[in-house]
């Protein structure tokens, strides 16, 4: 058990059409051929974990020029990122107490548009940054060809950074906090399991799950952005074994509900 503190980081929230959430959200019918689209906000978030071997930022959130032509229309349209503006990574920092210099190691989920776009602000500071081996070359592949995922935006990531590179399915390199790969929404995406002092331990599933439904009745996510769906069934069984092991708190990558409940962190 570590004695760390985790802050909980409002980056701003996203528009979207929940079909992309979950697989089959809304459907028609032979007497209703074109129901009504569920279209909703969920959240962008960040973690400060305040470890005793240094200060964690994990993930990066959306670029807060998204909507001044950083993200391509068709991702603004599909993705809406309405507040992005407003949510300047180090101005969150600030609220949160926190400054870019007092960050000593950043960690990447995976590089996707809403999770790398604050990396620009490490660019040349020697800062290491973790992310996957599968995640860092899914990513150049996919921003570089037509291929792969659309969700990834070079600029986010095309920087000096300090990559420190993950090659196996678990690693651990703080006290108690080990990353964890979960592939199936992306090949390289790896969460993280954390055993805090007060007996509490939780799964961090990055976007690997979006939101309880996702977890509790095993509805995949939706909309092509789902790399692998055989992938991200047997990964949502590792979490789940994980959560009965260790009677673990899971937290999922954008439950609106969630967000408003795990405010403003853990060990605070």
């Amino acid at each position: 058990m570590v004695d760390a503190t985790i802050y909980v980081l409002d980056r701003g929230g996203l528009e979207v059409d929940m079909n992309y959430m979950m697989e089959g959200h809304v459907l028609g019918t032979h007497d209703e051929p074109n129901p009504d689209i569920d279209y909703g906000e969920i959240p962008v978030w960040s973690l400060v974990v305040d470890h005793p071997e240094g200060t964690i930022l994990w993930d990066t959130g959306s670029h807060h020029d998204a909507l001044k032509g950083h993200w391509p229309e068709g991702l603004v349209q599909a993705f809406y990122p309405h507040d992005a503006h407003e949510h300047r990574l180090d101005d969150d920092l600030n609220e949160a107490g926190f400054d870019i210099d007092d960050i000593d190691y950043v960690f990447q989920t995976h590089l996707h548009l809403d999770h790398a776009g604050g990396l620009e602000f490490f660019d040349g500071t020697g800062v290491p940054v973790f992310v996957h081996e599968r995640e860092i070359k899914f990513a150049y592949y996919s921003a570089k060809t037509d291929e792969g995922s659309s969700a990834y935006i070079l600029e986010d990531f095309d920087h000096d950074l300090n990559w420190h590179v993950l090659h196996r399915d678990r690693e651990q390199h703080f006290e108690d906090m080990e990353f964890v790969r979960f592939p199936g929404h992306t090949p390289g995406l790896t969460g993280t399991v954390i055993h805090l002092d007060d007996e509490r331990t939780l799964v961090l599933t990055g976007d690997q799950v979006y939101m309880a439904d996702n977890f509790e009745d095993e509805i995949p996510l939706g909309a092509h952005l789902l790399w692998g769906k055989t992938e991200w069934v047997d990964s949502l069984r590792r979490i789940k074994a994980l959560e009965r092991r260790h009677d673990a708190e899971v937290v999922y990558g954008h439950d609106p509900e969630q967000f408003e409940a795990m405010q403003p962190g853990w060990g605070l």
